[in-house]
């Protein structure tokens, strides 16, 4: 039983690589393959450290979304991502073990909305979220916000995640300040394989300093 899950979100082709990218997202894609491949790398330090790792996924078909999801779509001229079957939904960089859970966002971006989510990290005893993935002003920080308010410590690995429409800075210092997300790096597992409590920020503090939201390796 473990008290730490390093979660993985929407790490899928069409969020990473290739022409959907390349439509929309406007950043350095430099800055995108970094952290996705520091994304994978999370994932065997996790593993290595005996830390679950849970896998989130979207799926954008049509027939998921809902009556405000399809306007906006028609709004914007948006199309369908990682649709159900197709190159774009498969993960990119990252396979799941056997015995690691992947749960199916169906066009949304709370993974808490993913029927049996909480549940599981419920019956494992999970109570610190260690958030990996993209994007980090979407889908990451709305499952962080809903982890907070269900009660979860949440730590984001800041060199594992990008925004899509704000600057990183501005989003992972709203995180930690809102609600209060530990900002660290995929080079400081000894800090996020353990539960964010103030007891054990505090023990860590002078030798473990939360790093520069901006930082990159």
């Amino acid at each position: 039983m473990t008290e730490t899950a390093l979660v993985v979100i929407d790490l899928q082709n069409d969020f990473c690589t290739g022409p959907a990218v390349a439509a929309r997202y406007r950043g350095d894609p430099a800055v995108l393959d970094t952290v996705t491949g520091n994304a994978a790398r999370a994932v065997a330090v996790a593993r290595n450290r005996a830390v679950e790792v849970v896998f989130v996924r979207f799926v954008g078909d049509v027939e998921h979304q809902g009556p405000s999801w399809r306007r906006r779509d028609l709004v914007l001229g948006k199309r369908p991502k990682c649709r159900e079957g197709t190159w774009g939904a498969e993960f990119h960089r990252v396979l799941p073990s056997p015995g690691e859970r992947v749960f199916t966002k169906h066009a949304r971006f709370d993974a808490f909305l993913t029927e049996g989510f909480e549940a599981h990290l419920r019956q494992e005893g999970v109570e610190h979220l260690v958030f990996a993935g993209l994007y980090a002003d979407v889908c990451v920080d709305t499952t962080a916000r809903t982890a907070f308010q269900q009660g979860f410590h949440v730590s984001v690995l800041t060199d594992c995640t990008t925004s899509l429409h704000l600057p990183d800075e501005t989003v992972l210092r709203f995180m930690s300040t809102l609600y209060g997300a530990r900002l660290t790096t995929l080079n400081a597992p000894e800090v996020w394989s353990v539960p964010s409590t103030p007891q054990c920020d505090q023990e860590r503090q002078d030798t473990c300093p939360v790093p520069d939201a901006a930082a990159r390796p």
